[in-house]
């Protein structure tokens, strides 16, 4: 299996760019994992907040296969402590799916079409994180589910 995050616009953050690559990396050991960057919108200030809902969604579609598995990182999704998070990804490897799609919306969420085409919600937490800062959290925590799907010291039960 392939888990495939998809993110909004590059991060012009040291801090998180180093982060990210450190279990970037790490999860090379344990599974294929791709990252795909959709650029950011340009001149959005003409758009309202629907139009450039529906641009970031236009984007993430022409990056999503029928096939694929697609799951949202959405404050409004499920939630889930981070065993929990390995049983799902252990469950998504078990079901015979070659790709698992995260994304990262944009800064103000997701499109209809999206929503509609999506296959699953998952939030990381009932506080609000930047978009930005998503990318880091969601690559450790997906690291720490392949480690506790191995036995491997760095989660702690």
């Amino acid at each position: 299996m392939k888990i495939t995050l998809i993110l909004n616009g590059k991060t012009e953050d040291d801090y998180i760019i180093k982060g990210f690559l450190v279990y970037e990396q790490r999860l090379k050991h344990y599974i294929s994992f791709e990252t795909i960057v959709i650029s950011a919108l340009k001149n959005t200030k003409a758009l309202s907040i629907d139009q450039q809902k529906q641009k970031e969604g236009e984007l993430i579609l022409k990056n999503i296969q029928s096939s694929d598995k697609l799951i949202l990182l959405d404050e409004n999704g499920k939630e889930y402590t981070s065993v929990g998070f390995s049983e799902l990804i252990q469950k998504e490897m078990n079901s015979g799916i070659k790709n698992v799609v995260f994304v990262v919306g944009g800064p103000y969420g997701f499109s209809e079409e999206i929503y509609k085409r999506a296959n699953g919600k998952i939030s990381l937490s009932k506080m609000t994180f930047s978009h930005q800062m998503v990318r880091l959290f969601f690559a450790e925590q997906l690291y720490r589910a392949m480690t506790i799907l191995k036995n491997e010291p760095y989660h702690h039960l």
